[in-house]
């Protein structure tokens, strides 16, 4: 049997599954239909409720809440939807993350995702891994937002909008439409400004690799969604890729 630690005061389901090393801390509830990997931390009073599975090494502070039902009016409560989490993850003081609002989908979380305190995901969003969600951002439902992306503090995320990898979108932002990869957004109202590139220049996307992205963004501010003749490059591909998807919001 797996080795855990859990505070006397915490309310702990027996039909839930703890992974080797969980420490769950004072006040804590944790429902039935939850599984919880290796060596995770559920801190004093938060919530996690039915039909929630995270990966190991995770890190819920205080009073935050996973798996809650979703903010839709035409949701029965008594439909089984999911939330799924990778590993690594820290979601600080008062976090909130809702599940899915139909079977066939799920609310997920990839790995290394960093949400501060007070931030909101609602249902059935995507978030890729190394996203950075700053405090008191809400993002609602049907959000898809790519790896390494950065969500400024009081962001308010309109619902399907997507954030491409590595943007990094300013405080105090709303964000209505999606948001090119590999953008700064700022302004009021919000408009792309540059290329991110000191994010871009951390993840090691320079040269000729980020003179390649350069020349797509001309490309992109003149029309050519296509980027037909832009040099080959990781990125290129994957922006090409993103943009091919038919927007519900906008770009």
């Amino acid at each position: 049997m797996p080795e855990f630690d859990i505070h006397p005061t915490a309310i702990v389901s027996p039909e839930a599954r703890l992974g080797g090393g969980v420490n769950v801390g004072p006040y804590a509830v944790i429902h039935d239909h939850v599984e919880i990997g290796a060596n995770s931390t559920i801190g004093p009073h938060a919530v996690i409720y039915d039909y929630v599975r995270m990966g190991a090494d995770n890190r819920v502070h205080a009073h935050a809440v996973i798996g809650d039902l979703p903010q839709d009016v035409s949701f029965d409560p008594a439909t089984e939807t999911w939330v799924e989490i990778g590993d690594a993850n820290t979601f600080r003081e008062g976090v909130t993350i809702h599940r899915a609002t139909a079977p066939e989908r799920t609310t997920r979380l990839g790995s290394h995702v960093y949400m501060m305190a007070y931030s909101h995901i609602g249902h059935d969003c995507r978030v890729g891994d190394d996203v950075i969600i700053t405090i008191n951002t809400t993002v609602g439902g049907h959000v898809e937002i790519g790896n390494k992306a950065v969500l400024g503090g009081s962001v308010a995320v309109h619902q399907f909008c997507r954030i491409g990898q590595y943007a990094m979108v300013a405080g105090f932002i709303a964000v209505r439409k999606d948001v090119l990869p590999y953008c700064m957004i700022a302004g009021q109202p919000a408009r792309h400004y540059r290329l991110n590139s000191v994010g871009l220049r951390r993840a090691g996307i320079t040269g000729e690799r980020y003179r390649a992205l350069e020349q797509a963004y001309r490309e992109v501010r003149s029309g050519n969604k296509t980027l037909q003749g832009i040099a080959e490059s990781d990125e290129v591909v994957q922006l090409r890729e993103w943009l091919a998807v038919k927007s519900r919001r906008g770009l």
